[in-house]
């Protein structure tokens, strides 16, 4: 491999820290989600977000070398794509556990709360145009 795809290997080496990173950030999402813990998941938002410019950024960096056409052709190239697109394939198996995660979280937590309101003596019980359980207060009533 010659100097004039070091910027390229530089580059590569660069997508696979940040994937691994990325990969971390995710594990640890779950965790948070897991725990309920919504500053450890506002933070953990923050620093993917991050994570995810840096991988763009180096995108563009790395498309807009003129050795990248060549470079593409050679073995190691491919070697260090496809380590980059097992970590991406990686990184959105965990995304989607995450989201499922989170939707799991969502269903037990309505749930609950159609519990309370069902226990609940002197409430009523409606639904709203989305389908969700709402509460009617019927009041002490009408007294003549």
């Amino acid at each position: 491999m010659s100097n004039a795809y070091s910027s390229i290997l530089t580059l590569l080496n660069e997508q696979e820290q940040h994937l691994d990173v990325l990969l971390l950030l995710l594990h640890k999402e779950l965790d948070a989600i897991r725990s309920r813990d919504v500053e450890a998941l506002k933070n953990n938002t923050d620093e993917k977000i991050r994570i995810l410019e840096l991988v763009q950024t180096a995108d563009l960096q790395l498309a807009a070398l003129p050795e990248l056409a060549e470079a593409k052709e050679q073995s190691w190239f491919q070697e260090h794509l496809n380590r980059l697109e097992e970590k991406l394939a990686q990184c959105k198996y965990q995304n989607q556990v995450n989201s499922q995660s989170v939707e799991q979280s969502q269903l037990v937590i309505e749930r609950f709360k159609t519990e309370l309101l069902q226990s609940r003596g002197r409430a009523g019980l409606t639904y709203t145009n989305k389908g969700k359980t709402a509460q009617v207060d019927k009041g002490p009533g009408i007294k003549a």
